[in-house]
């Protein structure tokens, strides 16, 4: 059940903080998208353009920030399409480089979507990742019919080498195995169960990797997982299962290059992110690995129904917990999971519904692209990680903007 309690005084006013120093800054106006109808929320006086932008302080803090993006609101959306262009260093397609977008028969690719994104990205000189590659979910229709044992090492290597191939050179990284690990399977090495398991054996996630630097020797290799954020048992459990298959998979010279931590958060000051978590990024760095926070979002379902409220308590867990991570070095780009709330996944499906039939407001722009006190809390958990240490050591792994 949803916990209905109210926010201590304390944390309401930790999170006005986030809006007071909204309140305090520049009151020009951006030079992106200006939907002003509808709710007087968000905070409409604060400059997000130019040096203002998240992408600017990204940058001045050796990061990179960027937006999964929808295809068809980048074609549709000329606010949408700027405030993208206004904040990102480095943008992922939500949907368009899945199976399922990608491959309409098992014989036949379809590359209307992702070329147009990359086309996009390339003209205005955004880095792009690559989602993804091998996965168990998102998969056509026919795959259930018509891949066996006996052509699924096949297909998958083909399928690797025709997407990754195609763009080779042009992508910053590929989430190359996507959630493999699920410790409540049963299995002692903590692999998920899945159709790539079942049908190729356990060497499929060193293939992919393989295959997939074959194809692009530029991108970097990613394993993206999620559920491993919280200080529950259960999740610690995750994180060193994962663990486990890294320093497997790198102790046998797979080429694996990065590591995606999802962040679907819980704003509800009871979930606790801590040192469990940035334990596993220190681990990871000592393994030669850079960290990417690649589906960043606040779900606020049990919060009050006060959009003033909520939103704070949102801002407050997305600075708490970028100021957590963002101390270490090899993290070096965060993305949330949609651009604005009109369209994120968390407004999708009865488990994730608020009690009270209001839409969740878990990004960091309103759903008339407005900024929100979000957006203030991770523009200035930017700027702390540059005013300390943590950029004393470059990233090794960090890629130039490819050539166009």
């Amino acid at each position: 059940m949803p916990d209905s309690r109210s926010f201590s005084r304390r944390e309401l006013l930790q999170g006005a903080s986030v809006v007071a120093t909204s309140a305090a800054m520049t009151t020009l106006t951006g030079c992106g998208p200006k939907r002003m109808s509808g709710s007087a929320h968000g905070l409409p006086g604060v400059d997000v353009s130019g040096p203002h932008s998240l992408k600017a302080h990204a940058m001045d803090a050796r990061m990179l920030f960027g937006f999964a993006v929808n295809i068809q609101k980048l074609r549709d959306d000329a606010g949408y399409r700027a405030l993208v262009e206004q904040q990102c260093s480095i943008i992922v397609a939500e949907n368009a480089m899945k199976w399922q977008a990608l491959r309409p028969a098992i014989d036949q690719f379809s590359f209307a979507d992702a070329d147009a994104l990359v086309e996009f990205a390339s003209r205005r000189h955004i880095r792009l990742r690559g989602h993804n590659l091998c996965w168990h979910e998102a998969l056509p229709e026919w795959f259930s019919r018509q891949v066996t044992a006996v052509n699924a090492r096949q297909l998958l290597r083909e399928h690797i080498r025709t997407v990754a191939g195609r763009y080779a050179g042009r992508m910053h990284s590929w989430d190359v195995v996507n959630e493999a690990i699920e410790v409540k399977d049963g299995r002692p090495d903590g692999l998920r169960n899945t159709p790539w398991l079942q049908l190729i054996g356990t060497d499929y996630i060193e293939m992919a990797f393989r295959v997939a630097r074959d194809a692009d020797p530029s991108a970097l290799l990613t394993y993206n997982e999620y559920g491993i954020e919280q200080e529950t048992q259960e999740a610690a459990m995750k994180r060193a299962a994962v663990l486990l298959m890294l320093r497997r998979l790198k102790q046998r010279n797979v080429p694996l290059d990065a590591v995606g931590i999802q962040s679907h958060l819980q704003a509800q000051p009871a979930y606790g992110y801590g040192a469990g978590l940035r334990r596993f990024v220190q681990d990871c760095r000592e393994i030669g690995l850079e960290v990417f926070v690649t589906e960043l979002d606040v779900n606020d379902r049990t919060l009050p129904s006060d959009v003033s409220a909520r939103d704070i308590g949102v801002a407050s867990r997305y600075r708490s917990y970028l100021d957590l991570l963002l101390p270490e070095r090899n993290v070096t780009a965060v993305l949330t999971w949609g651009v604005s709330d009109d369209g994120t996944w968390l407004n999708n499906g009865k488990d994730r519904a608020r009690e009270d039939g209001l839409p969740q407001r878990p990004l960091l722009f309103d759903d008339h692209l407005r900024a929100k006190p979000a957006f203030v809390a991770v523009r200035d958990a930017f700027d702390a990680r540059r005013q300390t240490g943590a950029l004393r050591s470059t990233p090794t792994q960090q890629k130039p903007l490819p050539k166009l």
